[in-house]
């Protein structure tokens, strides 16, 4: 769906999700294929399973079907006696078409920052020794798009400090590991005493079917197996399932959310798939089945919830999202390379497919964030910022994955999650000549140490 559909979308979602009869649709969507059977059981089971409840995740999910889902969508209210909100949307989509810039958001103006009485032709980035720059001879920042920028104009980037070493006091150094005090404390950090530690299950899509236009990821199977080997070192049962639909991977995720967590202390789901946009209330983005049908984060970490997996509760969740954030490919800043690898990557990578960035926020909010639970012990790792690729190596496989197994090898027996995502996220951001920036939703609500 193009991104005026979906802003008109969200628009009018409080209308739709008040107004909308739902119950008379279901026939029109599944012949016009807008929906498969299994997601139309989906949007019926939503929530409560109320009619405002299977409103609002049938507007939610129509964002996920296609450039044509909207003009669609329409006719399936025409043809329901629905004629008012079909009106609606199809006076407003037109009048969108005449003035694109209605509903288009503003476009972004340079800013520049800098000494006071500097003219436009003086303004430059200065490449000195920093102990030479005096008051008042400070370089300007520009914010605003790089298309925008004034000629050869561009900004410096500090690149964070390595942690150095420190001297252990018997000739040799050590790495500092000041958070080795939290480790023992129950209310600073997870207890993880339990042997297996926890349950790992690994999702490894590699082969789509011809007709989701979907290509083959290769370098995956690379991924694979540097999860499945970290995780057992970790002390984790691990499962592999490859190649699955989206019914499967639900399929999946409810068998492992079912099982007794009673006897261990965490979970990890890791996901290697090509990812979607998708509209959400708490996690973003959706990723593909081997047919092509997307199923969102949001469901996936709240098969895991109190509800769903009662003999997980206030034990850390874990996941790991290897695929594409969106199609926008970041070029980065001009900086000052410190190493030979950040000029070049050894091939040329791959995006893991379509975008799921995020949208604005929506009016409708409050209302649909009060049907969910509060997420608590979870934290959910992207491998790329909402609305931008996420890029595979065919023969390395994933930055991002190839990155985390290093990190975790390095650092995991001292250091917690948070600090070894954001050494993650940090040496990623430095790699190839595309630019990639991994994140996380974090709600856990202590440290957490990996058994090592």
């Amino acid at each position: 769906m193009n991104e005026a559909d979906r802003l008109l979308l969200r628009l009018y979602r409080v209308r739709l999700v008040g107004e909308l009869q739902v119950a008379s649709l279901w026939d029109a969507l599944l012949s016009r294929e807008l929906f498969t059977p299994d997601m139309i059981e989906d949007i019926q089971r939503a929530g409560s399973g109320s009619r405002r409840d299977q409103a609002r995740q049938l507007i939610l999910d129509l964002e996920t079907r296609g450039s044509q889902a909207l003009p669609l969508f329409i006719s399936c209210l025409e043809d329901t006696g629905q004629d008012t909100l079909a009106s609606l949307l199809k006076t407003s989509r037109q009048a969108a078409k005449q003035d694109v810039e209605a509903i288009r958001p503003l476009d972004l103006k340079p800013v520049v920052l800098g000494p006071e009485g500097l003219k436009p032709g003086e303004l430059r980035v200065m490449k000195q020794d920093p102990s030479k720059l005096s008051q008042g001879k400070l370089a300007p920042v520009v914010l605003g798009p790089e298309e925008l920028w004034p000629p050869k104009l561009r900004p410096e980037v500090l690149r964070p400090e390595v942690p150095r070493a420190v001297d252990a006091g018997s000739g040799g150094f050590t790495d500092v590991c000041p958070q080795d005090r939290a480790k023992g404390n129950a209310d600073l950090a997870y207890v993880l005493n339990a042997d297996p530690c926890g349950h790992c299950l690994i999702i490894n899509n590699v082969n789509f079917c011809r007709e989701s236009g979907l290509r083959a990821r290769t370098g995956s199977n690379i991924d694979c197996e540097r999860m499945r080997r970290r995780f057992h070192l970790l002390q984790f049962v691990v499962e592999v399932k490859c190649d699955l639909t989206a019914k499967q991977m639900v399929q999946a995720l409810m068998q492992l959310a079912r099982q007794d967590h009673s006897a261990v202390d965490c979970c990890v789901v890791v996901i290697l798939s090509h990812g979607c946009q998708a509209s959400h209330l708490q996690f973003p983005g959706a990723v593909y089945g081997t047919d092509g049908c997307p199923v969102s984060v949001e469901r996936i970490v709240n098969t895991f919830n109190g509800t769903g997996c009662p003999s997980l509760r206030g034990k850390p969740k874990l996941f790991f999202i290897q695929a594409c954030g969106g199609e926008q490919k970041d070029h980065g800043f001009e900086v000052e390379s410190t190493s030979p690898e950040d000029k070049t990557p050894s091939s040329d990578p791959e995006a893991d497919a379509t975008p799921f960035q995020e949208g604005p926020r929506s009016i409708d909010e409050p209302d649909a964030v009060s049907s969910l639970p509060t997420p608590s012990d979870i934290l959910v790792s992207y491998s790329t910022f909402p609305g931008f690729v996420s890029w595979r190596d065919p023969k390395s496989g994933s930055w991002y994955i190839e990155t985390l197994d290093s990190i975790f090898e390095q650092w995991a027996h001292c250091e917690d999650l948070q600090t070894l995502l954001l050494r993650v996220a940090n040496a990623v951001s430095v790699k190839g000549i595309y630019k990639q920036m991994p994140g996380c939703f974090n709600f856990l609500r202590k440290k957490l140490f990996f058994k090592t």
